[in-house]
């Protein structure tokens, strides 16, 4: 065997975590030519098989190529040890951290509130993905994720914490407050299972009008009620920093629904300055009411 190119192992380690190689190629932000052309040279370099073909011919890890992944995963951890030594003798946390959240989340309270963060750790960069689906912690799509509602799944390498409640109202455009018998403006199927969306549905069952919009992301139902569409259902913390926007009150309605805050993470991850830095911010925030 003669020697190879370190840089390698991280193309292996994002076929193995995006499975395949248009996967990698979108998480190392290169193209599929050079994942593959990369894995080939590490297989030479190596002398031995990584990859092999399925009877459709995608290709997977063999289970010499799963052996070396673990290994390669260790490396990984390793090296992120030797930044954060690197970082804490200079007593700041550096290096890139990975942040997702819904996108109502992430725009409206997670970047308002950044400045505070990146003053404090110059040295630190934040990649936020606003995104309304859940990213993969366990294929490293993201190090850290908010999310609301208590996580299902991830297993033993995720972490998770509640860090406190979002709680919700009623708005519209501030000069259009009092008219209770605007439309509302309401969420998509694939949303009907979320406290906000069944609140809503229970308006419409109810005998209220229903906007001739509906919308996937609170984001948009924001942005849809500031220019005067009609009503919905939003984070407090996220509509009251929107001068656009007025609040109604309860007429009669039962009380909004509240969500959980959850704080999602690695948990091979969790010691790293950079990762807690994030982590301690985010628990801070007042947007994020305590019970």
């Amino acid at each position: 065997m003669q020697g190879f190119d370190w840089n390698d192992l991280r193309v292996l380690l994002a076929f193995a975590r995006m499975g395949s190689y248009a996967g990698a190629a979108r998480q190392l932000a290169v193209d599929e030519t050079t994942v593959a052309r990369r894995l080939r040279a590490l297989e030479h370099d190596l002398g031995t098989e990584l990859l092999l073909r399925e009877a459709d011919g995608r290709p997977r890890l063999s289970p010499t190529g799963r052996a070396i992944t673990a290994e390669a995963e260790s490396m990984e951890r390793s090296g992120d040890v030797i930044a954060e030594t690197i970082g804490a003798a200079a007593e700041a946390a550096r290096g890139i951290v990975r942040l997702t959240a819904v996108p109502v989340v992430a725009n409206r309270i997670l970047v308002p509130a950044l400045g505070n963060l990146t003053t404090r750790y110059p040295g630190l960069t934040i990649e936020l993905v606003p995104e309304p689906s859940d990213l993969s912690l366990t294929l490293r799509e993201c190090d850290l994720a908010v999310r609301l509602a208590r996580p299902r799944d991830g297993g033993t390498r995720v972490t998770a914490r509640r860090i406190g409640t979002l709680h919700y109202g009623v708005y519209g455009r501030h000069d259009r407050t009092a008219e209770a018998s605007l439309p509302w403006i309401t969420y998509d199927a694939a949303m009907a299972s979320l406290p906000p969306s069944r609140w809503l549905a229970k308006r419409i069952a109810d005998g209220d009008a229903a906007c001739s919009l509906r919308v996937t992301d609170a984001d948009t139902a924001l942005e849809a009620a500031a220019q005067g569409l009609g009503l919905t259902l939003l984070p407090k913390a996220a509509a009251e920093a929107d001068a656009r926007l007025g609040a109604l009150d309860s007429n009669g309605w039962p009380d909004p629904p509240q969500r959980e805050v959850w704080l999602l993470g690695h948990a091979d991850r969790r010691a790293l300055k950079s990762i807690r830095a994030v982590a301690e911010w985010l628990e801070g925030l007042p947007a994020f009411c305590p019970d």
